[in-house]
Parts: C-alpha cells; sequence; structure tokens
C-alpha cells in the first residue's frame, strides 16, 4: 500500500508530534519521507522560508528531541536498502529500521549490532546513531560511535555525503571545502589548548552524550571521519543520517544470565573489578523498588518478594559458541565473586525462555515502572554515569537528594560496569507548584552528579532535558566551540534548534506534557511507543500510542468544556475513523507494552457507549436467531460466485468494487477471495470407540466454505476437512448441543455488544460443559480468535485448544507425516501470538513442507473479524510486509478462516487453514 507523505490536519500533528519524553510540541505540518530525494525536497523548502525541521523515526526518545512546533519529517519504514557483506562483518542499514529488525537480517551470520538499547525492538537505526545510544553491552567499544564505519548524510543545504565513496568524497570537498577545513581547526585548537585536550580526555572515559561527541577530534585525523562521528549522537542538529554502515559484533549461540543479589548497593559497586576481568558482556544493576515493581511479572523468581530492603540484584549476561568454554565462564565469574557477599550463591540459568524472561523484564523496566506511578503523575526518567571508586557514594548522595525531594520511591537501574545508572521519578506537573519543585530537583541533581565529575547523560541523549547544562559539564571554552559546530552545520539553525544546545536556563521545563486522567484502561500509558511495531493500522491511521494521545486530548478538552470548539469537533470527527474504525481490538498491542494495556479495550469501550438502541436490537435479534442468520448467509454468499463464473471474476470485483464505493462502506467490499457459503454442516461422528473429544465448529466456518482459490483442495471447507484429519487420528468426536445457534460472542464483543456476546458465551459454555463432561474431553474450535476468546470468558474446566495446538499435542503420535516438496508460509494470528502458539505452528509446518517461512515483520493481518470488508485499508496496511518477505512459498497456511481472506488478498498466494496443511501431508 502507498503511504501518505504530508499531513497537516490537527489530528495527525498531535499524534505523530508525539514522543517517549516529556514535552510536547504540535507541528505544523508532518512530512512522511521514504527516500533520499524526499529529504532533499524537505530541506530545501525549509531553507527557503527559514521553516525549522525536526527528524522522527521510532518516537522512543526521552529527552525531548523529536518534537517540533515546525515542520517534523518522520521517516517511513520502506526508507532504503539494507546489504550485508558476505561474512556479516560490515552491514549496512537505512534509518527507517528498528535495532530488532537489523539483527534479525544479521541473525544467519552469527552477528549482531553492538548498540543495543532497552527499546531496540521500536528504536530505529536512525534514532540509535543520532542518539549514540549503547544500551547494556558492557563498555563504549560496542556503542553506536565504536561500531559505525560509513554513513550517508544529507546536510541543510541538501548536500549529500556517502563517506564510503572516495567519489562523493570528492565531490563534496569541491563543494564544502570551507566546512572540511574548520573541523580540522578546531581539531587544532584543541591540541593547542592542553586543558581542554585532557578536559575531553577526560570526559570520555565514562559513557557521556552531553553535548557533542567532542572526542572525534582526538580519536581521528581525517575530516570525513571527524565530520561522521560528530554525526553519531548529534540528535538531528547537524544533518540527516540516511543510512549508517556498522561493524557488526559476533551473537554468540550459547547465552547464560544469573540474578545475583546483594546485600546493599555498596556491596555491589564491589563486584566491578572482579566482573570486568570476566567474560561478560552485560551486568544490569536493579536496586529494591526495581525489583519490586517486577517481581510479580510471569517467570520472576518468588525469592523476590522476601529479598531485605536494602538488597540490589545484578542481571549477568555471559555468552560463547562452546558449551565446555560457557561453563569455564561460569567457573571464573563465581570464583572472582567469591569474596563478594552474595544473598544466594550464584547460579547461571541457559534456559532460553527463562533467559528471554529475565531480559524483557528488564528491558521493560522504565515503563513497568511508570505503570505503578500514581494517575494523573509523569515518568521521567534520568540517565547518569560516574567513575567506578565514586560511584557507591555517588549513588549514595543521589538516592539522597531523591530522598528529599519526595523522590524516594525512585526505581534505580543501569549498566553497572560502566557506572551508568538511571532512575524514574513521577513528578505531577499539571500544575505550576509541581513543574517548580521538579526544577529544583533538577538542578540539585545537576550539583551532585557534576561534583563527583560525572555525565549528565550517558546514552540516553541530551535533549531539551540536559541542553541548559551542557556547558555546566563542560565550561565555557568547549561549549562555546560545540555552538561553532553547530553554526558551521547549519548556518540558518533549522535543524532541531533548542535540541541539545540551548541558552534558556529554563527550557527543561517548557512546553511540559499534561496528562490529563483520561480512562483507568490507558492511565498508565506513558507514550513510550513499545506498542506500535505490533499495531496493524500504523501504515494507515493511528498506533495505540497515538489513539491514547488523541483520546487524552478529547477527554482534556471534555474537562474543561470545550466540546463545541473547532478543535474538539475537528479531532472528534477525525478520530471516528482514524482512532476508532480502523483499530482491529485485536489486543496485540498489549503484548509489546510493557505494563499491558491493550488500547482495543478502550475503542471496545467506545463501541459499546457508541451502541444505540435500534443497533442493540440488531444485535439482540441476530444473537437470539444464530441458527437463522448463519443458514440465510450461507446461499447468500453462494450468490456473488454464481454470478462470477457467468459474467466472470474480474468483471464482477469491478461491479463490487463500485457498489462498496458508492455505498460509503455500507456494502461490504467483495473480491474472489471472499468465501462461498458453507454446506450444511453434518455432524459425522468419527470412528467407533476412538479417543473421544469434542468439536465445536466456530459459527464462521459453519456459515463461510471455500473460495475461487481453493481449487487445489477440492473445495472442500475446512469442517470437512478437519473432520476427515480427526477421523484419520482414530477420535471419536462429540458435538455440543444445539450446534446451530452456538457461537463464542467475540464477534458481539469486538463491536462493543457487551450483553449479546455475554448471551452467546453463557449459552456455549453450558453447552462444551455437557459435551465434554465437565471438561474432561478436550475441546477443539477451527477459529484461533474464536478459542481466545473463548479461553478469556468459559469455565475454566474447559480444555480449549485451536487447530495447531489440538494437531500439535494430541494428534502428532497418531498421523504419519510425510514432507511435501514445498516452500510454504505461515501465519500467526494476534490469538495465536496472544497464546504463545507460534512456535508449534512452524514447528507443525515443518513436519509436512521442506521449508517454511514465517514473516517475522507481519504481526497482526488487521482483517478483525469483519473490519475487512468494510475497510480494506487496515488490512492492507497490517500486511505490509507480507509479500516482500514469503521468499518464494507458493502456498500460505493460518488458523483463522476470515484472516485468511486478506492474507490472500494481499500476498499473492492462497491461505487456507493449517488442518489442509496437515491432511495432504498425511495421506
Amino acid at each position: 500500500m502507498k503511504i501518505k507523505k504530508v499531513y497537516v490536519d490537527v489530528l495527525t500533528a498531535l499524534a505523530k508530534g508525539t514522543d517517549a519524553g516529556i514535552y510536547r510540541l504540535n507541528p505544523k505540518r508532518v512530512e512522511i519521507v521514504s527516500c533520499e530525494q524526499d529529504v532533499k525536497r524537505v530541506l530545501a523548502e525549509c531553507e527557503k522560508t527559514g521553516k525549522s525541521v525536526t527528524f522522527k523515526a521510532g518516537g522512543t526518545s526521552l529527552s525531548g528531541q523529536t518534537i517540533t512546533d515546525s515542520v517534523l519529517m518522520e521517516i517511513s519504514p520502506d526508507y532504503g536498502k539494507v546489504k550485508i557483506s558476505g561474512d556479516g562483518s560490515l552491514a549496512k542499514f537505512p534509518c527507517g529500521i528498528t535495532g530488532e529488525e537489523a539483527n534479525r537480517w544479521l541473525k544467519p551470520y552469527g552477528r549482531k549490532l553492538g548498540p543495543s538499547p532497552a527499546s531496540i525492538k521500536s528504536a530505529r537505526i536512525g534514532g540509535i546513531v543520532a542518539n549514540n545510544s549503547s544500551g547494556s553491552s558492557y563498555g563504549i567499544i560496542h556503542n553506536s560511535y565504536n561500531t559505525v564505519r560509513d554513513m550517508e548524510i544529507i546536510f541543510a543545504d541538501g548536500a549529500f555525503l556517502d563517506t564510503s565513496s572516495l567519489a562523493s568524497r570528492r565531490d563534496f570537498m569541491q563543494t564544502h571545502i570551507g566546512l572540511l577545513e574548520k573541523l580540522m581547526n578546531f581539531r587544532l585548537e584543541i591540541l593547542l589548548n592542553p586543558d581542554m585536550e585532557d578536559r575531553i580526555l577526560s570526559k570520555y572515559e565514562l559513557k557521556n552524550t552531553c553535548g557533542y561527541g567532542m572526542n572525534s577530534f582526538l580519536d581521528y585525523t581525517d575530516p570525513y571521519d571527524i565530520l561522521m562521528h560528530l554525526m553519531v549522537g548529534s540528535e538531528g542538529t547537524l544533518g540527516f543520517i540516511s543510512s549508517v554502515t556498522f561493524e557488526t559484533v559476533p551473537d554468540e549461540a550459547l547465552k547464560a544470565s544469573a540474578l545475583i543479589y546483594f546485600p546493599s548497593l555498596m556491596e555491589a559497586c564491589r563486584a566491578i573489578a572482579p566482573l570486568r576481568q570476566c567474560k561478560v558482556s552485560a551486568a544490569e544493576l536493579m536496586d529494591r523498588n526495581a525489583l519490586h515493581a517486577v517481581e510479580d511479572e510471569p517467570g520472576m523468581p518468588e525469592i523476590l518478594h522476601s529479598l531485605p530492603e536494602d538488597a540490589v540484584a545484578l542481571l549477568i549476561d555471559t555468552s560463547s559458541n562452546s558449551e565446555e568454554e560457557l561453563q569455564i565462564q561460569f567457573r571464573d565469574i563465581e570464583e572472582r565473586l567469591a569474596d563478594i557477599q552474595t544473598l544466594y550463591p550464584v547460579s547461571f540459568t541457559t534456559d532460553p525462555k527463562l533467559y528471554a524472561t529475565y531480559w524483557r523484564v528488564r528491558n521493560g523496566l522504565f515503563t513497568s515502572a511508570a505503570g505503578r506511578r500514581p494517575r494523573g503523575t509523569v515518568s521521567i526518567i534520568e540517565d547518569i554515569a560516574f567513575r567506578e571508586e565514586v560511584l557507591g557514594e555517588a549513588l549514595e548522595q543521589v538516592r539522597g537528594v531523591l530522598s528529599d525531594y519526595g523522590y524516594g520511591n525512585a526505581v534505580m537501574w543501569g549498566h553497572l560496569l560502566d557506572g551508568n545508572v538511571h532512575f524514574t521519578i513521577f513528578p505531577d506537573i499539571n500544575a505550576q507548584e509541581g513543574i517548580d519543585h521538579y526544577a529544583s530537583f533538577m538542578r540539585s541533581l545537576v550539583d551532585v552528579v557534576l561534583y563527583y565529575d560525572g555525565s549528565l547523560k550517558a546514552e540516553h541523549g541530551t535533549g531539551r532535558n540536559m541542553a541548559p547544562f551542557v556547558k555546566d559539564e563542560w565550561g565555557e571554552e568547549i561549549y562555546e566551540l560545540m555552538w561553532k559546530i553547530k553554526r558551521l552545520f547549519d548556518p540558518e539553525n533549522i535543524l532541531n534548534p533548542g535540541v541539545l544546545l540551548n541558552r534558556d536556563p529554563d527550557v527543561f521545563i517548557k512546553n511540559l506534557k499534561q496528562i490529563p486522567l483520561a480512562n483507568e484502561l490507558i492511565d498508565k500509558c506513558i507514550e513510550c511507543g513499545f506498542c506500535e511495531i505490533q499495531c496493524p493500522s500504523r501504515h494507515v491511521t493511528l498506533t495505540p500510542r497515538q489513539r491514547i494521545v488523541i483520546y487524552r486530548e478529547l477527554s482534556a478538552l471534555a474537562e474543561q468544556g470545550e466540546t463545541n470548539s473547532k478543535r474538539y469537533k475537528e479531532l472528534k470527527n477525525a478520530f471516528n475513523y482514524k482512532g476508532n474504525a480502523t483499530c482491529a481490538t485485536d489486543g496485540l498491542c498489549a503484548t509489546a507494552c510493557p505494563v499491558g494495556i491493550n488500547t482495543g479495550l478502550l475503542i471496545k469501550e467506545l463501541r459499546w457507549e457508541e451502541n444505540g438502541t435500534l443497533a442493540n436490537a440488531i444485535a439482540s435479534g441476530i444473537a437470539g436467531n444464530m441458527g437463522v442468520v448463519t443458514g440465510m448467509l450461507r446461499p447468500l454468499l453462494k450468490l456473488p460466485h454464481v454470478l462470477s463464473k457467468l459474467v466472470g471474476y474480474n468483471a464482477f470485483e469491478r461491479f463490487a468494487s463500485f457498489l462498496f464505493k458508492a455505498s460509503a462502506r455500507k456494502f461490504p467490499l467483495w473480491t474472489r477471495h471472499t468465501p462461498s457459503g458453507a454446506s450444511k454442516f453434518k455432524e459425522l461422528t468419527g470412528v467407533e470407540n476412538g479417543m473421544e473429544m469434542v468439536y465445536f465448529p466456530s459459527c464462521i466456518t459453519r456459515t463461510m466454505g471455500t473460495s475461487a482459490d481453493y481449487e487445489d483442495v477440492d473445495f472442500v471447507s475446512v469442517t470437512e476437512q478437519t473432520i476427515v484429519l480427526l477421523t484419520r487420528a482414530g477420535f471419536t468426536i462429540r458435538y455440543p448441543e444445539n450446534l446451530s445457534k452456538l457461537c463464542c460472542g467475540m464477534a458481539f464483543s469486538s463491536k462493543g455488544f457487551r450483553k449479546q456476546a455475554a448471551q452467546k458465551a453463557e449459552e456455549l459454555n453450558e453447552a462444551l460443559l455437557r459435551a465434554s463432561d465437565n471438561g474432561r474431553l478436550p475441546i477443539l474450535c477451527d477459529m484461533s480468535p474464536c478459542l481466545l476468546h473463548m479461553r478469556e470468558t468459559l469455565d475454566k474446566r474447559l480444555r480449549l485448544y485451536e487447530p495447531v495446538e489440538f494437531i500439535y499435542d494430541f494428534m502428532r503420535d497418531r498421523l504419519n507425516f510425510t514432507k511435501l516438496p514445498v516452500m510454504v508460509a505461515v501465519h500467526s494470528t494476534c490469538s495465536t501470538t496472544k497464546m504463545g502458539v507460534q512456535d508449534k505452528l512452524v514447528e507443525l509446518a515443518g513436519l509436512c513442507a521442506n521449508r517454511v517461512v514465517s514473516p517475522a515483520q507481519v504481526t497482526c493481518c488487521g482483517w478483525a473479524g469483519d473490519r475487512g470488508f468494510f475497510y480494506p485499508e487496515l488490512n492492507a496496511s497490517g500486511l505490509h510486509y507480507l509479500k516482500p518477505n514469503l521468499h518464494g512459498a507458493t502456498e500460505g497456511y493460518s488458523n483463522s478462516r476470515t484472516c485468511e481472506i486478506g492474507l490472500t488478498m494481499n500476498s499473492g498466494i492462497s491461505y487456507k487453514s493449517i488442518v489442509y496443511l496437515v491432511e495432504k501431508a498425511t495421506r
């Protein structure tokens, strides 16, 4: 699908103008750029008109560096191409892909990116480099600055430089010789000033992202290398980073971690020196408040509940490609920590699931802690660093400042081996008193950090948050040299002005976000944006974060009595489509949200509030007459296919498209992939005296049969194929009574019809309890989304399975599999993912086919029940990455009949239930 490029409306300005920080500015215009020509066009216009421009990628920045009240340039995820060297040691990535996607590209080579920020699933390459991210990896050797090999840059005047190209360097020298010469003069100025040189060398013994990367002038002698490394950490104030070539680092196959508990922070700090002598890739500090914030997370050790209140923990990470070497590393770590007091013996885990759990919880620590904050407060994260010899004492002083200002419950964690510590505070900045209190705290914190000659910003970027204090950290001379650098690259001051350098001493408390109490379902949201990668509507309308932003603004305006204002009406009207109608309500956003916010529940609540008397009456009529309704729909669904065979599918699709558009979406969009009506369901019972089970064919599969792309399976419906497979596996099949009347209620729930959804769930619950002997027998439902809804709403005694898990758990040993000479694609539906069945789906397909591909870039398909019939653009957005990532697959399989419609429409191959693949492979 084509992504729109320019927005000027109030809703998009507010939605896209938001990032993870505590500041709010509304851009006048949003430009979506997908190529270098787009960037040059926008920069040329801004230079001509004097308008400033700010670059934004993932919007996970925390210090206010990606917001503006002028032009916002947002990087399209389709920007640029990936290029990887033969051994994977060098990798060129465009600015718009996430760090996690980059690592997926590198995984087959046994490599990964050096920088590993906690936001790596959402943060994009452009932002990772522009903020000089490092993350949990020990030391600065693997941060962005030290792993960048080359860069493609577009400057404020539109000039382009590819540092890997000698021709590009020559061209740039001809047009920008003055800039290169001045960079060398700045270097000479530093070398001729021993105090300045010593200060720079001293500051970069620690992690430091406060101000520009002045170490560039001492680490490099070539002006292009100096220029490129100045771009790292420049936060969009010197130029646009179009692509980056990284020197990648090994991603060793065997990984292990250990949670080590210490009686105090000071004792944990004693572990720094011995751990630095071990092969340890990370040592993540978590104080007692941090442990409290995550102690109830699934998979975390029960022991966290009983630790002393002064206890802290270190999450140690080590890895190897050899089991023998890994065991040696374990012993080495244990021996070197022998003289350090720990509360429990050191114990490593190599279990992939527990390892992943530890790091998932660690990476979500900030947002998990933020989710526990009082409603109406903001979450502010600070990022400081100290030398090893003063770390314990300095942190005690920081703790004292936090306590003095009433932030004693602040959560503290960080990268211990680097002396880099983060902490969160939750001030109420909805009133001036709270703002003044926060400002006083920040000035006291700066005093403590600078007293110990620490870094005010170690890895999160300066932004607006620390811009007023750059001079305090660096001193007058170096600070003024930074301003000279800014003027050299951006003489008209159009690139992200006010960020990183700012002479306004109060800029850090201006344009602060107001967080109104809007709805308990979403009040915990800190607008971090981690949810966005899961959202199917992210390429067409809004993401979960953006829905929350708009909903909060509407709530605030309503609270102020401004429901008749132009702004409220414009936002409300636009939100009806962009926020409500195109939300799939699949809840997959909650799986990426560290505090589990399901924005879909908010939208369902809005739909419930908007459902009037007539709509409820119609819903009740359908719920009370499900058998009649499905009986009527079956022949209606057959009719378009009958007509298409007479006039041709192409002609009838054009006619159906006309009806869809002319009716303003009242008439559903029909295509040849829309199912025909199913035959009336026959309750065949399988084999006699076999293993008993209960089969509940959903109302969808009882109604919808095959479509035009089912020629290869002789147009056999999924219910018929399921019975064939169950019989082959030796099952005796039971059915719930009054099957034609039954429905799980999900279709009603997604539209906000709560009463009718509860009615159908109750009916089904009673029928399944009787059929399964109160849960004794396993129950199969052939639609994964329906099955998840059943698990969420029905009696917990019921043993409920969707097709993948039922076949995997109960049928594998009863069937004889023969791998077919074919490459297949599988799609994990939202429900499959939420139930944790996606690995079983891939493994099951692998029993049936020679090759299996599961496009990792595709999450929710966006069909959303029947929403794909009325909002096909939502489906196209959800499957934006599907077709390019099929890699030659000729068949597709999933476990939801409705999702399979959209998958087929947007892939060019036919998607069917996984039941069909298993049936073919077990004949």
